[in-house]
């Protein structure tokens, strides 16, 4: 069990974060060889891409099984939505004695916390006797090419999901306040009594000046991210898996009829059908082989006939249908 202790003042400066470099890490951990049934495909994909593309230090630090994944990798967000080129340079730019000392603690482990040590790999070793820079530098390159191959097709989608669960975090804290949102979260997370409780093998009781929370498509349990250095104040991490993840699923492949695509045209009528769900214009883009702009430009037509709506999702604007498309769209 992970208890954090938190007073009034730190639940108010406690904040929600979108973090993509998160997501990529998380897959590093034992969850990435068997991500939750609900996961996305593209989970179980990256632990495959890491198996293929040349990226050493990455595949040695990730984990068959219990253990840690050195914090450094995965910064905590500076924001509520940062860049993956803000977090990775800010891996690059890790303190080098930091990196060192993260790599000391997965070797020997915090028997106290319930971390065992484990033996370095022969990779890391070699790249630590390089200097902590070196370690970060090389960390960071291996991310952007683990980005590039796994997660950037993906994350449009999958940040609509977690925008839309901060988006639904933020209508329960102003409803119903603090304790009713932390309750909220995951069954195996509980708030009472100025005390944050996670369900955990690892063994953590402390104080803690705020909580950082993110929600992730990849972790199927809540987890804690502590330093275990314990040489900073970094605040905790609290990650979640997102129970609704129907924002970062496919867009089911509909086919609108002949008279609706007489009506409206192949492409606009296309669309109209797609909109089964919520969709971003690069979701729509990559699902019809279209260009952003042209989607662009026919949701600018339905939208005017009023068989549309849009409104912002943090950075993304999605579509709806209003009834009048759906009706249109079942009439056929």
């Amino acid at each position: 069990m992970i208890e954090l202790t938190v007073d009034a003042g730190g639940l108010a400066r406690s904040r929600f974060a979108v973090s993509p470099l998160h997501e990529v890490v998380a897959t590093l951990l034992s969850w990435g060889l068997q991500p939750a049934p609900d996961a996305d495909p593209w989970v179980a994909r990256a632990r495959r891409v890491l198996r293929r593309a040349r990226l050493p230090l990455l595949s040695e630090l990730s984990l068959d099984g219990t253990g840690y994944v050195p914090d450094f990798l995965s910064p905590h967000p500076c924001g509520p939505s940062p860049t993956v080129e803000e977090e990775l340079e800010r891996v690059r730019c890790t303190p080098p004695e930091r990196v060192l000392s993260e790599l000391d603690a997965l070797r020997n482990g915090r028997p106290c916390s319930g971390l065992a040590g484990s033996p370095l790999p022969t990779g890391v070793q070699r790249a630590m006797a390089r200097g902590g820079a070196h370690v970060a530098r090389q960390a960071a390159n291996e991310l952007r090419r683990y980005w590039e191959l796994a997660f950037a097709p993906h994350w449009e989608a999958a940040k609509t999901a977690l925008d839309t669960e901060i988006d639904r975090c933020a209508g329960v804290l102003a409803r119903h306040g603090a304790a009713r949102l932390f309750n909220s979260l995951h069954p195996h997370i509980q708030w009472g009594e100025g005390t944050l409780r996670v369900e955990s093998r690892f063994r953590i009781t402390l104080p803690v000046p705020l909580v950082i929370v993110v929600p992730s498509l990849v972790a199927p349990r809540p987890a804690v991210a502590v330093d275990p250095t314990r040489d900073g104040d970094r605040p905790p991490m609290l990650v979640y898996p997102v129970r609704d993840k129907a924002a970062a699923g496919p867009i089911a492949p509909t086919d609108p009829s002949a008279e609706i695509a007489q009506l409206l045209g192949p492409t606009r009528a296309a669309l109209l059908a797609a909109l089964t769900q919520p969709a971003s214009t690069a979701q729509l883009a990559a699902h019809h082989f279209l260009s952003p702009a042209t989607v662009s430009y026919h949701l600018g037509v339905l939208h005017r006939a009023g068989l549309v709506t849009r409104a912002r999702s943090g950075r993304s604007v999605l579509y709806r249908r209003t009834p009048e498309g759906s009706r249109l769209t079942r009439n056929r």
